[in-house]
């Protein structure tokens, strides 16, 4: 039986696939929308589009009306001037609006799609689960900064969320880790695909992720919504790979050579501190030049998606598929130019 759903972030990577999921399994799907939101992932698309105040509780709880289910998918990564502001804004302050406004509208059930950097990590052997704990946030995320802000106010999102249960709202959270595929356009876990398919790399980071292509992951926020336990959440990747073992699998796509030698330290040190500078002219694109996100590409950051495969049905498909995919997205959409 089809629903009638709210999507905010469909404008987004995450929420792009989300949305089409959604569509070809028949619900009718209303996209929050912003003034300034990039039309290209809902071109064509039979949705319908709404200009939505995410911190109007009464405006917003009206148009919730006949509503069922909300995937809440909006989100920021901003590293740059004022970015914690804007990520507690997003992340906490409208997921409060959004919950209140779906109580008083009698939503059943919301989604929250939060990220795996809430939930800790392991090695290949032995992967993290949604119940590892990080045992030191300081030396993971740093003590202040982007990432540290970027963990808190999705932790806090968590929190928030659970907190509406016993209220009446069903709430689920799902965590997913590095998302390959379609639709990612700002970029932002393709840039490596993209930068590989321009050029030759001759280094790698020495550390590794858990990967999930992005349709899997739209899979899962379906499968949340139908059968997750709320208060749960569920971390959701498919695949542990270094990220030598990651860049062979783009050199395979690009016909690119693989890189062969490790980032050194040294090096890794020196772009950090050119990457302060940088997102402070240039936030989203030297987003990866973060001092802790590259911190975190130098350490194994492994986790399992046993339990979303297990509970969820999550699919899995083969990173190498994920990677032709958004390969392919891309180069139809100019990005190689």
């Amino acid at each position: 039986m089809s629903a009638r759903v709210l999507v905010t972030g469909g404008t987004g990577f995450v929420g792009a696939n989300v949305v089409r999921h959604l569509l070809a399994r028949g619900d009718g799907v209303l996209c929050a929308v912003r003034p300034s939101s990039p039309s290209l992932c809902l071109e064509g698309l039979d949705v319908e589009r709404a200009e939505l105040d995410l911190f109007d509780e009464e405006s917003l709880s009206a148009r919730l009306d006949g509503i069922e289910g909300i995937y809440h998918c909006a989100g920021s990564f901003d590293p740059g001037p004022g970015g914690e502001e804007k990520m507690r804004a997003i992340h906490v302050e409208a997921t409060r609006t959004l919950c209140e406004a779906a109580l008083k509208a009698g939503v059943r059930r919301l989604v929250l799609c939060s990220s795996s950097v809430t939930v800790g990590f392991g090695s290949k052997e032995s992967p993290g689960d949604e119940t590892t704990p990080i045992a030191d946030i300081d030396s993971v995320y740093g003590p202040r900064g982007a990432l540290r802000a970027y963990h808190d106010t999705k932790a806090e999102s968590e929190e928030l969320v659970r907190s509406y249960i016993p209220r009446g709202l069903e709430t689920v959270i799902v965590n997913p880790d590095y998302v390959i595929g379609a639709w990612d356009i700002k970029p932002t876990s393709g840039t490596l695909i993209l930068q590989m398919r321009k050029r030759n790399l001759p280094l790698y980071p020495t550390g590794g992720k858990c990967f999930i292509d992005a349709d899997d992951c739209a899979a899962a926020h379906l499968g949340a919504m139908d059968k997750g336990r709320p208060g749960e959440r569920y971390l959701l990747g498919n695949e542990n790979l270094s990220y030598k073992e990651f860049m062979a699998h783009i050199a395979d796509a690009t016909g690119k050579k693989a890189p062969k030698r490790a980032l050194p330290g040294a090096m890794t040190w020196g772009l950090g501190r050119a990457g302060k500078v940088l997102t402070r002219i240039r936030p989203h694109a030297a987003a990866g030049l973060d001092p802790w996100v590259l911190h975190s590409m130098s350490q194994e950051r492994y986790r399992s998606g046993r339990k979303a495969s297990e509970e969820l049905g999550m699919p899995f498909t083969p990173i190498a598929d994920s990677i032709a995919k958004a390969l392919s997205w891309f180069e139809a959409h100019g990005y190689c130019e």
